[in-house]
């Protein structure tokens, strides 16, 4: 197998988070491409329909000139970003513009890295060869299953994995600088679709990995989480101070700036790039506000915050013995 066996969380090389905060500049800023998805998979909020309707999400791509207006937000921080991920809730290539959406960043000079996240339905060998000449510089490729009949079970939509296979493969015949990892949830496979699994894809990634289950949305139940190992297969581990508001942003693709990635029904909203900068939102009282939250130990008492299974099963970096230490820098 040519493919390491690695997660697709990024943690080689990766600056202490504590003794850098604050930061002037987000290392992460997450852009939603397109919020919706071709999929209907179990675990994801973004399949449920009714949910999306009653929470008002818009369900649509995000325009190029919204894109653009926050490529140049991006830029008037004091540095380059260091992850423009081009991912949230939906399935990114379904939004005909992802590969001018990656030049454009590129182009812009404002961003160390671009990544995003996808079912790879979408990997026509058009779309392969956009994005690698476009400049992507990494894709984590979920995997829902070994063959169509677990592909119709788990994302209850009818997938051609064979043609899926064979789209994948061409990516990585002609990915040149592209970074390809390839992930699977293996709680629900036999240890035979396990290998199966390694022999399909093993040699046509660089990175590959089985993880476990965590159920990581606030408000919907999807198939139930692993309560033996983390995400990763690290033992599980709760931080009562969230590090994700100290270095990331969350940009929806109607605009809407949420304190969160995870937040799929937009209740924990920071403002909006149609009125506002990201710097002034990334500098805004309001942030602050939760930062100082989270520094306290409060995190219990809120009802999204409070049961959320990323601090426990997710590897969030733990700041809990340097929290009264970064309160007193950050409220100086």
């Amino acid at each position: 197998m040519k493919a390491k066996i690695k997660p697709r969380i990024q943690l080689e090389g990766r600056e202490p988070l504590a003794p850098a905060i604050p930061l002037s500049t987000p290392w992460v800023v997450f852009v939603d491409p397109c919020d919706w998805c071709i999929l209907r998979c179990k675990f994801c909020p973004t399949s449920n329909m009714w949910r999306m309707k009653e929470v008002g999400r818009p369900l649509m791509f995000m325009d190029m000139d919204l894109f653009k207006k926050i490529v140049g937000d991006i830029c008037e921080f004091d540095k380059p970003i260091k992850v423009l991920r081009l991912y949230l809730h939906g399935e990114p290539l379904a939004n005909p513009y992802f590969p001018d959406m990656v030049k454009y960043a590129k182009d812009s000079g404002c961003c160390e890295r671009i990544d995003t996240t996808s079912n790879g339905i979408l990997l026509s060998k058009k779309m392969s060869l956009d994005i690698v000449e476009a400049g992507l510089d990494r894709i984590n490729i979920s995997i829902n299953g070994v063959n169509d009949k677990q592909y119709l079970d788990f994302c209850r939509r009818r997938v051609n994995f064979d043609k899926l296979v064979k789209n994948i493969t061409f990516l990585y015949e002609n990915k040149k600088q592209l970074e390809m990892i390839i992930k699977i949830d293996g709680d629900f496979l036999s240890e035979e679709d396990k290998q199966k699994f390694f022999d399909i894809f093993g040699d046509i990634c660089d990175g590959i990995s089985i993880e476990h289950t965590m159920n990581c949305w606030y408000d919907f139940q999807g198939p139930p989480q692993n309560e033996e190992f983390g995400i990763y297969g690290q033992p599980i581990k709760e931080v009562m101070v969230c590090p994700y508001v100290f270095y990331q942003m969350s940009v929806n693709s109607d605009g809407i700036v949420s304190l969160c990635f995870l937040d799929w029904a937009r209740r924990l909203r920071l403002g909006d790039v149609n009125k506002d900068s990201l710097k002034d939102i990334w500098n805004s009282p309001l942030l602050k506000r939760w930062q100082e939250f989270f520094l306290l130990k409060e995190r219990k008492d809120h009802d999204i915050c409070g049961r959320c299974s990323q601090l426990s099963h997710g590897m969030p970096v733990d700041l809990d013995d340097k929290a009264e230490e970064i309160l007193k820098r950050l409220f100086k």
